[in-house]
């Protein structure tokens, strides 16, 4: 068995136009071909997984049969062999002196950084303030994960040095990995400002990390933990990018869309604000309340289900049949968890808010590869608990006093990089 080719390649460039500028409709439409898709990056050939099935499978199953793909090589020269990048016995090895980082203990001392953060963009606005909120929220997911890592004064500069250039990065970043090799040699200014922007960042984490090999004081950070565990300067370096690129897009983006969301519904707006009420008792949130919020977590998995990851990409390390489809040994295959949570076999009307699809009796039922927000296997996000700590913990802080509401005649609109970002998202602060 063979499988289909995706209609729409062009000469040379393959199926990469289609994919710049379609983006998730491309990779969702693929489903109607079958379970599994050819199409061509460049002249490269590469095969899309449509069905859950397939994606668990890739992810899980058959995990050990793949490594990290060609996506990822484009993006290891500019942030390094981290553990978002990492393949084999050194990805395991990384992990391992890692996850100390993401410990119970530790993430309830995260907790109270991420509650402290929420209150202070929270305490800056003024009622009838028209925020752009999609900026704010940007800029609070990079002081939460910087101040993690981060907490002497020099990490200070690297936070502020993140805001600037994170985004650029990871937007630019996406543009090259689905782009023929010569793209990003072309003199234009968006390769001028990603290699500049790496050029900064890069800098600045080593010289924080100097600065603590001269102190060799454990700081209760993340970036003590690293180093603490015999970590490389080059490594920690790698790790720290990693953990900023990957751990400040999803939280942002998500509570962007959740206050999206909200202000669309007020039904469900006033069921959170109920149950935060009810939990917190006019007190601040704390880590021992965030089982308590249980409609606020439905909620927040509609929001990572509706606006998920756009795409992963895997390599096969030997010869695999997937579905039907015999597959060669370096074959490169991608999984869209935008396709799998829009799939309409698995979310009755994908389109629809609907949080009460996470009621446990609905939840329970779904295929598994269905919903794979942080990916999954033994390559699932390290950092999940953290963001879905991060984004409750903000949105129980922040709708505990003001009420987001859109503004009249300025549509908000889908955008894709990596995942599905709001074109723009000025939300005027209500009090409540």
């Amino acid at each position: 068995m063979t499988a289909p080719v995706a209609p729409g390649r062009w000469p040379f460039l393959g199926h990469t136009p289609a994919l710049l500028r379609q983006r998730s409709a491309f990779t969702d439409s693929l489903r109607k071909h079958g379970e599994i898709v050819k199409i061509y990056l460049g002249p490269s050939p590469t095969y899309v997984v449509t069905s859950p099935r397939l994606a668990n499978e890739v992810l899980v199953t058959a995990g050990p049969k793949f490594r990290k793909g060609a996506m990822f090589d484009k993006f290891r020269p500019f942030v390094g062999n981290g553990l978002v990048l990492s393949n084999g016995d050194f990805h395991l090895h990384q992990r391992r002196l890692m996850q100390p980082a993401f410990h119970r203990e530790r993430l309830a001392g995260y907790a109270e950084t991420m509650r402290r953060a929420a209150a202070e963009l929270s305490d800056s606005w003024r009622p009838g303030d028209v925020r752009p909120l999609d900026e704010d929220l940007q800029g609070l997911a990079v002081t939460i994960v910087g101040e993690a890592l981060f907490s002497t004064g020099l990490g200070k500069e690297a936070i502020a040095e993140a805001r600037r250039s994170i985004y650029l990065i990871i937007q630019q970043g996406m543009i090259r990995a689905l782009s023929p090799k010569f793209v990003e040699k072309l003199p234009v200014p968006g390769n001028r400002r990603f290699d500049e922007a790496i050029t900064r960042m890069q800098a600045i984490v080593l010289e924080v990390i100097r600065e603590w090999r001269a102190e060799g004081v454990d700081h209760g950070d993340l970036l003590s933990t690293l180093l603490l565990a015999g970590m490389t300067d080059e490594q920690a370096r790698d790790e720290v990018l990693t953990l900023l690129t990957a751990g400040i897009e999803t939280t942002a983006l998500a509570l962007s869309w959740t206050f999206h969301e909200l202000g669309r519904h007020p039904e469900v707006e006033a069921r959170v604000h109920a149950e935060i009420d009810e939990v917190l008792g006019g007190r601040p949130v704390a880590v021992d309340d965030l089982h308590r919020l249980v409609y606020v977590r439905q909620v927040v998995d509609e929001v990572l289900r509706k606006y998920p990851l756009w795409m992963l990409m895997r390599r096969t390390l030997t010869e695999v049949e997937l579905g039907g489809v015999r597959l060669p040994e370096g074959s490169e295959v991608i999984v869209s968890p935008h396709a799998m949570h829009n799939d309409p076999a698995s979310f009755a009307d994908p389109d629809r808010f609907d949080p009460g699809r996470w009621a446990p009796e609905r939840e329970s039922q779904l295929p598994k590869g269905a919903f794979i927000p942080f990916g999954a296997g033994t390559r699932q996000c390290i950092g999940n608990r953290f963001a879905q700590n991060e984004i409750v913990i903000t949105v129980a802080t922040v709708a505990a006093r003001w009420r987001l509401v859109p503004v009249p005649g300025r549509p908000v609109r889908v955008k894709f990089t990596s995942a599905a970002y709001p074109d723009r998202l000025p939300m005027t602060a209500v009090p409540r």
